[in-house]
C-alpha cells in the first residue's frame, strides 16, 4: 500500500536567515515505496555514474528532496532517505555552503524520535524571531498518522553552523481540526511566518476539504501558541490538495527582493505572490495579488485565478519549489526539486534519486503580470572554456555544432533575430496549451518559423538528443501580433524505452521583433532552460546511452522553413561544485 505525502524537498530550506525575519519550506508528493525502503544498507553508487549531476546539488546516495543565512553561511536542509534510493525513511539532512554552489555536509537535523513525529519529519520552514533566533516550524506523523505542525531550536545559538536541533515539549503546536472538516492526512507544510499589522506571526499551512484545496492561516502572538484563523487565506473549489504552499512580497518595480514581513517602503509599491503545489497534477503554480493585511486575505489580481490554468514556475519537471529572502543580496531566491524520469528499479540501480535545481532569482516582471527568473550570478564562477559564435545563419534544415566545450556539463546563451514574421503559419485558435502544440509539432516538424534552438545532450549522429526549441506563429490570419513557444522535446533523448520522455511546453511573452533569447544549463541528466530572459523556464531529465561524457555534443540548429540569424553564441564548460 502507498501513501502519498508532501515533504520538504531539495535544498530547499531556502532559509536565509541573515538579517531578516523570514522562512522558508521544503515539500513534495511521494510514493513510499516500502519493498525498497528496509534495509539497512543501500547499493552505492558506482564509479561510472554518467547521469549524475556535476553542478546540481544531490546527496552521494539515495533519495533526497532543501536553504537559509545565519551569520553569513547558507544552510540547506532537505529531506533525504538513509536506507534508499526512493521516499520513506526521511530525516532532515543538512549542508553548508558560502556561495549556494559548493556545500559541505553535517549531521542530520531532525529525524523521527517523538511520539509526534514518530512516523515521518516532513515539511518545514525556519524563520528568524526579533532576536536573530531561527526556529523550524516541521509536520510531523504521530502514532495515529495524524499530520500535525511541529518547532524545533538550534541547541547552540553561537555555532554558525547550527549543527544540533532540539524539539519544544510543547510539541505538536497545531492539530487538524476535524469540526471544521480538517482531514488529518490532509494537513501539512507550514510556510514562511510574517508578522502583522497587529505584530502576530501567520504562518499557512496547506490542505483541502473535499475538494477544496485551501491555505489555512495560524496566527500566535508568541510562535508557540497557535490559534487558527476563521478564515483561509485563499481558497478554489475543485483543484484537490494543496501543498508546499508560499506566500512572500514582490516589489511593484525592479528586481531587488523584499522581506517577508514588509509591507514596503515608503513610495514603493507592493504585490503579492501566492504559490501552491497541485497534488492532483504534479505542478507548481502562482497568483499575483494583494494581500488584504486586516481582513487577512490573498485577493488575486482580474484575470488570475489559484488553479490548474494559473501560471507556473516551471513548466518542465519541477515541484514542492520554495522562495526564500537573501538579505546579504537583497533578493529573493527561488529552488525548485527534479525527480527521475528513469524507473524506481533504475533509481535503486543508481543508488540515488532526485535533484535540487540550480537556485534561481525571481522577480515582478515590469508588466506585472508575470515572475522572471534566472540563474544566480554565483553560477556563474564554475564557467571555465569559453566559445563565442557570432553572425551565423541557419539555413533551413541545418546544424551548427558547438566545439571546445563539455558539451555534457555546460552553460550556454544563444540569441537569435527571425528576419520575416509574414512567413509564421497561423496559430489554430484551439491550440491554448503549450506542451500540446510541441506534443503534435515536434522536432521533426516544420513550420514557417521554428523549430530553432538548440540540441543538447546529443549523440555524434543524432541518434540521441534533448532539444530546445521556439516556434513563431501569428496570431490570426490578418493580425500583426504573434505568438512565441518554446519546447522541451524529450522524445529522442534515449534509446532506453522505459524513460518518461514527456515533450514540454510554454508560452513566452515577448516580441518576436526583438532578438529572442535561450540559455540552457546542461548537467549530465538535467536540462534547464531560460527562455526570453526567464520568462519561460522548462526543466527535463534525461539519460542518454550514447551522448555521455567525451561522447556528448552540442548544436545550435533550425528545422524551419525560413532562415533564422544567431547574432550571438556564447557556451561555457563547468567546472564540478564541491559537494561532499
Amino acid at each position: 500500500m502507498t501513501k502519498q505525502v508532501c515533504s520538504s524537498i531539495g535544498l530547499w530550506l531556502l532559509f536565509t536567515l541573515l538579517l531578516s525575519n523570514y522562512v522558508v519550506d521544503l515539500e513534495a508528493s511521494h510514493h513510499v515505496y516500502k519493498r525498497f525502503t528496509q534495509s539497512t544498507e543501500t547499493k552505492s553508487p558506482s564509479v561510472n555514474q554518467p547521469y549524475r549531476t556535476g553542478f546540481h546539488f544531490q546527496p552521494p546516495k539515495n533519495w533526497m528532496n532543501g536553504p537559509m543565512i545565519y551569520k553569513g553561511i547558507y544552510h540547506l536542509f532537505y529531506q533525504w532517505n538513509p536506507k534508499g534510493a526512493v521516499w520513506g525513511n526521511i530525516v532532515w539532512a543538512h549542508s553548508t555552503s558560502t556561495d549556494l554552489i559548493n556545500w559541505y555536509p553535517h549531521p542530520h537535523a531532525i529525524f523521527p524520535s517523538e511520539p509526534f513525529d514518530i512516523n515521518g519529519c516532513w515539511s518545514g520552514s525556519v524563520t528568524i524571531l526579533p532576536d536573530g533566533k531561527p526556529v523550524i516550524l516541521y509536520t510531523g506523523i504521530d502514532p495515529k498518522n495524524n499530520q500535525v505542525q511541529n518547532i524545533a531550536e538550534p541547541k547552540n545559538l553561537s555555532d554558525p553552523y547550527l549543527v544540533e536541533w532540539t524539539k519544544s515539549p510543547l510539541n505538536p503546536l497545531m492539530a487538524p481540526d476535524a469540526v471544521n472538516g480538517i482531514n488529518a492526512s490532509s494537513f501539512r507544510d507550514p510556510t514562511t511566518a510574517w508578522l502583522g499589522h497587529d505584530k502576530k506571526w501567520r504562518v499557512i499551512i496547506g490542505s483541502k476539504i473535499h475538494r477544496r484545496g485551501l491555505a489555512i492561516t495560524y496566527t500566535s502572538k508568541d510562535f508557540m501558541k497557535w490559534e487558527k484563523s476563521p478564515e483561509p487565506l485563499h481558497y478554489d473549489d475543485g483543484s484537490g490538495m494543496w501543498e508546499c504552499p508560499d506566500f512572500f512580497p514582490v516589489t511593484r518595480f525592479g528586481s531587488k527582493g523584499v522581506e517577508t514581513s514588509s509591507f514596503g517602503e515608503p513610495n514603493e509599491v507592493l504585490k503579492h505572490v501566492l504559490k501552491i503545489s497541485l497534488d492532483d497534477t504534479k505542478h507548481d503554480y502562482y497568483t499575483i495579488g494583494t494581500y488584504d493585511r486586516v481582513g487577512d486575505k490573498f485577493v488575486p489580481d482580474h484575470g488570475f485565478k489559484m488553479d490548474g490554468n494559473a501560471p507556473r514556475y516551471d513548466y518542465g519537471k519541477y515541484y514542492a519549489s520554495k522562495t526564500f529572502y537573501d538579505s546579504a543580496k537583497n533578493r529573493r531566491i527561488l529552488w525548485g526539486w527534479a525527480n527521475e524520469s528513469s524507473s524506481v528499479a533504475d533509481d535503486v540501480e543508481k543508488g540515488w534519486s532526485g535533484i535540487q535545481t540550480v537556485p534561481r532569482k525571481i522577480w515582478l516582471d515590469r508588466s506585472g503580470r508575470q515572475l522572471i527568473q534566472w540563474p544566480v550570478r554565483e553560477v556563474e564562477r564554475l564557467r571555465t572554456t569559453h566559445v563565442n559564435l557570432a553572425n551565423k545563419v541557419l539555413k533551413t534544415r541545418s546544424r551548427l555544432e558547438v566545439y571546445g566545450v563539455t558539451a555534457a556539463q555546460a552553460d550556454v546563451e544563444v540569441v537569435f533575430k527571425v528576419g520575416d514574421l509574414e512567413k509564421a503559419d497561423v496559430i489554430d485558435p484551439s491550440w491554448t496549451d503549450a506542451q500540446l502544440i510541441c506534443s503534435h509539432m515536434n522536432v521533426s516538424v516544420k513550420s514557417g518559423l521554428g523549430p530553432f534552438g538548440l540540441m543538447v545532450l546529443a549523440s555524434k549522429n543524432i541518434e540521441e538528443y534533448t532539444s530546445v526549441y521556439f516556434r513563431i506563429f501569428k496570431a490570426s490570419k490578418n493580425s500583426n501580433k504573434h505568438v512565441v513557444v518554446m519546447c522541451s522535446d524529450q522524445s529522442m533523448s534515449s534509446l532506453e524505452e522505459d524513460n518518461d520522455k514527456t515533450t514540454y511546453g510554454a508560452f513566452v511573452d515577448v516580441n518576436p521583433r526583438q532578438p529572442l533569447s535561450l540559455r540552457a544549463l546542461i548537467d549530465h541528466s538535467v536540462v534547464e532552460s531560460f527562455g526570453g530572459r526567464g520568462r519561460a523556464c522548462i526543466t527535463s531529465r534525461v539519460y542518454p546511452k550514447l551522448a555521455t561524457g567525451n561522447n556528448t555534443h552540442l548544436f545550435a540548429f533550425n528545422y524551419g522553413t525560413q532562415s533564422v540569424d544567431v547574432l550571438s553564441l556564447s557556451a561555457y564548460s563547468m567546472k564540478t561544485a564541491q559537494i561532499s
